[in-house]
């Protein structure tokens, strides 16, 4: 049986509990997540660049050989090692070209010492004509052998017919050399050609001097591009042609085989005047529903990302137009949106 007592204890029990759930600690609010951002504007100043990613290339690439068969002795070089022109690259086993000198230089001393002495008789006349004539081709003819001969010497000794960087060693020492067979490979590096592929529909719009930039990730630098070289035979398969663009190398920083970005301005016309009215994304920005509609993220005032329903152009290097749905100065999250959803605080 419930006393009036019991029932206050009761009570005052019930009233300690939701006193207890009032003053609870709220719940922490989850931190924002980072992204990366652009704002979209039609009147930026590059909105028309594209970009592409390209391969750097050596100007040229000299392969340097030895003219005869034989042993190489030693390489002097190493790859990535600079070389000046006239440089000893290598040298091959030079006992057999130094004993042909020997009975050459010998040939030659029995050929001079008999002209001297038919001399004699055809100063006398006790030698005709047609016999004075053969005795000095004789001569001509073991000069001309000791010539060669001082040559093979001579080519024993690989030497840099040009300056630069020593891009492959394709011989060691100790191995047989074959004649044109290449033993290093010079590369001349004091300028580079940046070397990307263009889409057919977008190679009207770059002429020999479009303006362009290169960044090179790897050395953390950026150059003005020179003259711009278009290939003219396209792939088969992504219909895509090899566009070529000279940058000066001056230190050498710029290697081969480097990964380079290439912004291109295209220059005004018929075939770019519409992207330079409208404003560009990443392509990676454009986002996709089941239904097949497209969107961006975008964040508000608020520092909150929503998404925004969108109508695309064309594209443009990595980057494409979007014809409407983003108003003038609406900032577009580029990077970090997969971890996104409507109201997501963000910070930038």
């Amino acid at each position: 049986m419930n006393t009036p007592t019991t029932h206050t204890l009761r009570l005052a029990g019930i009233m300690v509990l939701m006193a207890a759930c009032t003053h609870q600690a709220p719940q922490q609010e989850k931190a924002p997540i980072r992204v990366r951002t652009e704002v979209a504007t039609k009147d930026r100043p590059d909105a028309a660049t594209r970009e592409y990613v390209g391969i750097i290339e050596e100007a040229q690439a000299t392969a340097v050989s030895f003219t005869a068969m034989g042993t190489v002795r030693r390489v002097h070089v190493s790859e990535g090692q600079t070389v000046g022109r006239g440089q000893l690259l290598a040298e091959m086993d030079d006992t057999q070209a130094h004993h042909l000198l020997e009975g050459s230089q010998a040939a030659v001393r029995q050929a001079e010492d008999a002209l001297e002495r038919y001399r004699l008789l055809h100063e006398r006349g006790s030698l005709t004509e047609a016999q004075w004539v053969e005795v000095q081709s004789k001569v001509d003819q073991a000069r001309a052998q000791l010539a060669a001969a001082h040559k093979n010497v001579a080519d024993c000794r690989l030497v840099a017919p040009v300056a630069g960087i020593i891009g492959r060693k394709a011989v060691a020492s100790g191995e047989t050399a074959l004649p044109s067979q290449a033993v290093v490979t010079i590369l001349d590096i004091s300028s580079v050609r940046i070397k990307f592929s263009v889409p057919e529909t977008e190679m009207a719009t770059i002429t020999p001097s479009t303006p362009t930039r290169i960044s090179v990730e790897a050395i953390g630098r950026s150059y003005d591009g020179g003259r711009i070289e278009k290939g003219v035979q396209a792939d088969a398969l992504t219909h895509t042609y090899d566009v070529r663009v000279s940058v000066a190398n001056a230190d050498r920083a710029m290697l081969p085989g480097m990964v380079a970005t290439v912004s291109l301005q295209p220059q005004a016309g018929p075939h770019n005047a519409t992207a330079q009215r409208q404003c560009t994304v990443p392509l990676t920005a454009v986002q996709s529903r089941v239904d097949g509609t497209l969107f961006v993220w975008t964040v508000g005032a608020d520092s909150t990302a929503h998404r925004a329903d969108v109508t695309i152009g064309r594209t443009q290097g990595n980057r494409i137009a979007i014809t409407s749905g983003i108003p003038d100065a609406t900032r577009i999250v580029t990077e970090g949106f997969q971890k996104l959803s409507e109201g997501t605080r963000v910070t930038f």
